[in-house]
C-alpha cells in the first residue's frame, strides 16, 4: 500500500496549501478572510464558495471580540451545536444554544402558524447575552431575525447567515446583504448549510 499522511495537523496544513494553490482569487481576501474561505472549501470541497461569500462591516474582527468576551451564540440547528469546537468555546467562556425543540417554542409556533425556527429566533432575540447568530438551515429564521431587529430599531451584533435550500434561502441572504450597517458573513445563492456555518465559526475560533 502507498504511504499516506497520518498526522492530523500535517493533513490539515497540506490541505490548506493545496486549496490556496488552486484558488484563482485568493488575493482578493485579507489574511483572516482567506482563512475562513479556505476552511469552508476544506469542509465542502467546493471552490465556488470563494465567489459566493460576502463579508460586511468587519465581521471577523467583530466576531473575535465577541467570542473573547465570553458571549452566548445562537445556532438554528443542533447540528451546528455539535460541530462547533467545544474545547475552544469552554476556554473562552462561550455558550452555544438552540431553542427549536423547547416546549414554549413549539407552542408559540403552533399558535402563530409559523415555523419553529421563527419562534425560536423570537425567543433568542430576547436574550441580551446572545451576540452571535448562526443561521445555517432555515431561511425563515434569517428573515425573522432581520425583521425583529429592524422592528426594534437595533443593529444585531453579528450574523453568520448561510441558510441552504431552494425556498427562500437565496432571497433571505439577499435581504441580509442590503443591510450594510450589520456585521455579517453570508453566502449568496442557494448554497450554505449547517456545515458551512460551523466551518466559519470554527475558523474564527482558531484565530483567537
Amino acid at each position: 500500500m502507498e504511504k499516506y499522511i497520518v498526522n492530523p495537523y500535517e493533513i490539515e496544513e497540506k490541505s490548506m496549501e493545496i486549496i490556496e494553490s488552486i484558488m484563482d482569487d485568493a488575493d482578493k481576501f485579507n489574511s483572516d478572510e482567506l482563512k475562513v474561505v479556505k476552511r469552508i472549501i476544506h469542509t465542502t470541497a467546493d471552490f465556488e464558495y470563494s465567489k459566493l461569500i460576502k463579508f460586511n462591516n468587519e465581521p471577523i474582527e467583530k466576531c473575535k471580540q465577541l467570542l473573547s468576551s465570553g458571549c452566548k451564540i445562537y445556532a438554528d440547528t443542533e447540528m451546528i451545536k455539535v460541530g462547533v469546537n467545544r474545547i475552544k468555546l469552554k476556554e473562552l467562556g462561550c455558550e452555544i444554544c438552540n431553542y427549536v425543540h423547547d416546549d414554549d417554542v413549539r407552542i408559540t409556533a403552533k399558535e402563530k402558524g409559523i415555523t419553529r425556527s421563527m419562534a425560536s429566533i423570537e425567543k433568542a432575540v430576547l436574550n441580551n447575552d446572545i451576540k452571535i447568530f448562526l443561521i445555517g438551515n432555515a431561511p425563515t429564521a434569517l428573515y425573522k431575525l432581520i425583521e425583529l431587529f429592524e422592528g426594534a430599531n437595533k443593529v444585531p451584533p453579528l450574523i453568520i447567515g448561510v441558510p441552504i435550500g431552494f425556498v427562500g434561502a437565496a432571497e433571505s441572504k439577499e435581504e441580509l446583504t442590503k443591510r450594510e450597517n450589520i456585521p455579517f458573513i453570508t453566502i449568496r445563492g442557494r448554497k450554505g448549510g449547517s456545515t458551512v456555518a460551523v466551518s466559519i465559526i470554527n475558523a474564527i475560533l482558531k484565530m483567537i
